[in-house]
C-alpha cells in the first residue's frame, strides 16, 4: 500500500489506512474477538482469500489488527483488532449506525432483514 507524506489534517491519514472496499468490513467482522482467516473469509460475502490476505497486511502494517499463531499441528493462526484497531472498530460502528438508517429511511431493508440486521421499525 501506498501511503502519503504530506497530510493536511489527520483525518487524511485514517482515510489513506483504511480506504478501499475492505477494510472497514473487515474490522467490523472483527468486532467480537480474534477470528480465524477462514472465519472472516466465511462472514464477508465476495472477498477473496488473497485479497483479505493482502488486506489484513496491510491493516497489520498500520497497527490496526495483530495475528497469532497458535502452536501445534495443522497451523491455526486468529486476528484481532490492536487497541488503535479498536478505536477504529468505534467509529466504523458509528457508520453502520448511519447507513441503517439512510436503509430504513429509504425503505431498502431487505438486505437488513436477510442479515439479521435490527432496525427501528
Amino acid at each position: 500500500m501506498k501511503i502519503r507524506t504530506d497530510y493536511t489534517c489527520p483525518l487524511e491519514i485514517v482515510h489513506d489506512i483504511i480506504k478501499g472496499k475492505w477494510k472497514t468490513i473487515i474490522i467490523f467482522q472483527m468486532r467480537a474477538g480474534s477470528v480465524s482467516l477462514s472465519q472472516l473469509q466465511k462472514s464477508i460475502a465476495g472477498i477473496s482469500q488473497k485479497m483479505l490476505l493482502q488486506q489484513l497486511n496491510e491493516l497489520r502494517h498500520f497497527g490496526l489488527v495483530a495475528k497469532e499463531n497458535a502452536p501445534g499441528y495443522p497451523l491455526h493462526v486468529d486476528y484481532y483488532l490492536t487497541a488503535r484497531g479498536k478505536q477504529i472498530l468505534a467509529a466504523i460502528e458509528i457508520m453502520q449506525d448511519v447507513g441503517i438508517d439512510y436503509m430504513v429511511e429509504h425503505r431498502l431493508t431487505d438486505s437488513l432483514d436477510q442479515k439479521g440486521i435490527c432496525y427501528p421499525k
